[in-house]
Order: structure tokens, then sequence, then C-alpha cells
């Protein structure tokens, strides 16, 4: 099953390609529904940091120090501390496909892994390395999501045409 899980991340590198290339006007990309939601930018910063410091960087540890508990994040932090929106989109884009290569090949160099090394996280329970494996599949499913609808949400306000036809993202 794992397998199945790593092949999937690899496969969304593509999507995520798919869905954030070629983004023509500047305006979508720092485009916010409501001043309180993150724009295509700013998601895309995340994926990034999300990338490297929290679901590779946490599978390595819990399978290298079983049983230590990995040091705390807060990546709504990130958003200003890193400047998300003083970013530059393309290059983003850039750093963020070549982090998800890395993540893959790192993926599938690990033999013998013991996706079953856990910690006890003080407030979680048990934490395994399978469950960060897990949840970063369903992380990238949540952004696309995300990702998505933005992009139907921005269409929708710079046309003001009523979208109804089309169905609905509910």
């Amino acid at each position: 099953m794992n397998d199945i899980i790593i092949f999937q991340l690899q496969r969304n590198l593509g999507v995520f390609q798919k869905l954030l290339q070629d983004i023509s006007d500047i305006d979508i990309c720092t485009w916010k529904p409501h001043k309180d939601k993150w724009c295509l930018l700013e998601v895309l910063c995340h994926l990034y940091d999300e990338e490297r410091e929290d679901f590779r960087f946490r599978i390595k540890w819990v399978l290298e120090k079983p049983g230590v508990v990995p040091p705390p994040f807060d990546p709504t932090v990130w958003v200003k501390e890193r400047n998300y929106m003083g970013q530059d989109y393309r290059q983003m884009l850039k750093k963020f496909l070549q982090e998800r290569e890395e993540s893959v090949k790192w993926l599938k160099s690990l033999e013998n892994a013991n996706w079953q090394n856990s910690y006890e996280h003080p407030t979680k329970g048990k934490i395994t390395a399978r469950y960060y494996l897990v949840n970063w599949l369903s992380h990238d499913y949540l952004h696309m999501r995300q990702i998505i609808k933005l992009k139907y949400d921005y269409i929708k306000e710079i046309t003001g045409e009523n979208l109804d036809y089309a169905g609905s993202l509910n």
C-alpha cells in the first residue's frame, strides 16, 4: 500500500504542474476570495515549505528516531515570516516541483523502512511514519481542491457571470 501512496505522490507532481503552470494573468496568482483566505501564491509557498519541512522531514525523523518527538512548527506563521506574498510565483512553482521530485526520489530509495516506527504525540497519541505518508497524500488532495476552487471563484468574480449552468462545487 505504501508503494501506491508514493506512486500517487509522484503522479501528483504532474497534477500540480498542470494546475499551477502557465497562469498568464498575474492577478489570479495574488487574488483572494476574502482577505482571510489564501491566494494561489500563498498555497504554492505553503506546499513548498510543507514538502521540505513537514512531511519529508517528519517521516525521516520518525524512521530514524523512533520514540523521539519531532520539533514543533507552525505553518500558519510561515505565511508572514517568510513573506509568501513577496515571492515570485514562477520561481516558487519551480522550487516546489523540484522538491517533490526530491521527495519521491528519497521515498523510493527507502529499503526495508519500518513504517510503523512511531512516537507518542502529547495530544494525538501514537504517530507512525505511515501516518505522515498517508496524510501527505491527503494534504495534496486538499490543496488540489483548494486550487481548483480558487480558480473557479476567480473566474466567477472577474466575469460576473452566473455559473449555475456549470454545476456546483459543493
